[in-house]
């Protein structure tokens, strides 16, 4: 009599058996999403905040790990009193941090969440993905699974979704929440341009689908010769993250469209486009274009702009939701690359581009997209005051906009309303927030996390509960190494949301520069 056959490991799937599985995996998520929320027991989810994305320069392990720990917001749904949480990170997170958060929480007692609260480090600091690390490590990925006390009730949380966290939900026997990594071509920026030409959305003049210098050059003359008035281009790498893989393109003072002198000048102008990456290489950038290919579009101009965007949902049920407008602000040398949001968006456009949103949230529930997503806006206004939008981007994932959001709403239980463009609370007070993820200054570095928590005990830059309003820090690991730290400012208006967030500004930078004043030498007895 021969035993039962062995179950087989992940390394013996082949891709096409992978995928079967973490389809049947994922049929689980209705029943699992909608016994969310009723305080059952054995509810869990697993938080890999993997910053699985790729990156046209490479980041410091520890800079790495304070992304992974900017969505400690979601130590917030510790406040579901039978919920347990099996958070992963690439290194220890300072139990001072953790404390912070579990502070926050509202109506719990913070030793009762830690108490359902596991921490698991995978202790290696390099700057790779936490999930191909942990994919690396079955000893690790088994002690999570030893965590899960009811993988029927739970669920896998990443930041992005690769075949790498689909590989992380099959070793772990749960399904994920998060967009199928087959359908990752759909959130690319050649993939997100057919997906606005397909559903009739305004987008701006370009064309995708680039993997060269010379297609680059040919597509900045076609791109000529069918708006001769554009001033400049924008080359982006289909996954550039944040701005970092745009590059700016004059075309002022060109030789005429189609002219014989054309080719040769835009030639020279790609080869001096300035990348929106500090330090770029050229040719490292050119290779990156012919491994992952690309686009070429408008810079969009006119009397004044703005870059707002909306976040998005699809339910496991198949529903669409609207659930934030945010006005992103942005920097960098040509103003691409995110640095923070002002939430919600400006209500004179914030109907507009959630109405193109929502005919792309619908296409992607047909395309069987789950969970959250955002789409990027450039609005125009011209000299009569009218706005016009034009989208950008589409990111299937978790961004920038995604924990200063959720953090408002999980510590306030209140909605953002589409049709007022306005985020209310229960007993109907309006919430504004201004938030960084780069509060940035040499200074800095002379703090430590204990000292922050120091400044915000003696200062009162916290988040008080009473008002629902105040100061909430994230990416605080990295405050010392990189003198950078990231903040949620709150309150009821815009204009007390933004006086908060200067407040803290302030306060932070000159409690640093205190901080950093030569000691006076004690004499010698």
């Amino acid at each position: 009599m021969t035993g039962a056959a062995r179950p087989p490991t992940l390394a013996e799937l082949d891709p096409g058996e992978r995928e079967r599985r973490f389809a049947l995996l994922q049929a689980r998520m209705p029943e699992i999403w909608g016994a969310m929320r009723l305080n059952q027991e054995g509810e869990s989810v697993v938080v890999v905040p993997s910053v699985t994305v790729d990156r046209v320069a490479q980041s410091s392990g520890s800079l790495t790990q304070a992304y992974e720990e900017r969505f400690l917001f979601l130590l917030l749904l510790l406040r579901q009193p039978r919920l347990r949480m099996v958070y992963v990170t690439s290194t220890p997170i300072a139990p001072q941090i953790v404390e912070y958060y579990l502070a926050l929480l509202p109506g719990i007692i913070p030793s009762h969440a830690r108490a359902r609260l596991s921490l698991v480090a995978v202790q290696d600091g390099s700057p790779r993905p936490l999930t191909e690390k942990l994919l690396e490590r079955p000893r690790v990925v088994s002690q999570i699974r030893s965590l899960i006390p009811d993988r029927r009730r739970s669920h896998l949380v990443p930041y992005n979704t690769t075949p790498l966290e689909r590989d992380l939900a099959l070793a772990l026997g749960i399904p994920m929440y998060g967009a199928d990594p087959r359908l990752f071509p759909l959130g690319t920026k050649s993939g997100c341009r057919r997906i606005f030409a397909e559903e009739g959305v305004r987008h701006p003049a370009g064309f995708e689908d680039l993997h060269s210098f010379e297609e680059v050059v040919d597509a900045l003359a076609r791109l000529r010769a069918a708006s001769p008035g554009a001033g400049q281009a924008l080359v982006k790498l289909n996954e550039g993250v944040s701005g970092g893989g745009n590059a700016l393109v004059e075309l002022g003072g060109l030789p005429r469209p189609g002219s014989a002198e054309e080719p040769a000048a835009l030639r020279e102008r790609v080869m001096a486009m300035r990348f929106e990456l500090p330090g770029m290489p050229f040719d490292g950038y050119v290779a990156k274009l012919a491994e992952r290919g690309g686009i070429v579009e408008e810079l969009i101009s006119g009397v004044e702009l703005r870059s707002p965007s909306v976040q998005l949902r699809v339910t496991p049920l198949g529903k669409v939701e609207l659930l934030s407008t945010h006005d992103q602000l942005l920097g960098g040398p040509s103003g691409q690359s995110y640095l923070g949001c002002r939430f919600p968006a400006d209500f004179a456009y914030a109907r507009a581009i959630s109405a193109d949103a929502a005919t792309i949230g619908r296409r992607l529930a047909r395309e069987g997209v789950l969970g959250r997503f955002a789409i990027d806006f450039v609005v125009v206004r011209d000299s009569a005051g009218s706005w016009t939008p034009y989208a950008i981007e589409l990111n299937l994932r978790k961004g920038g906009t995604t924990h200063p959001f959720l953090t408002l709403q999980f510590l306030t239980d209140g909605r953002y309303d589409p049709a007022t463009a306005l985020f209310v609370t229960p007993d109907g007070r309006e919430k504004h927030l201004v938030a960084t993820d780069h509060l940035e200054d040499p200074l800095l570095r002379g703090l430590r996390h204990d000292d922050l928590f120091d400044i915000v005990a003696r200062h009162g830059l916290h988040f008080d509960q009473a008002r629902q309003a105040g100061v909430v820090f994230h990416m605080i690991s990295c405050l010392s190494e990189h003198g950078r730290v990231g903040l949620t400012a709150v309150g009821d208006t815009p204009a007390q949301a933004d006086a908060t967030y200067r407040r803290a500004e302030r306060i932070l930078l000159e409690e640093a520069g205190s901080a950093l004043a030569d000691p006076v030498l004690v004499d010698s007895p």
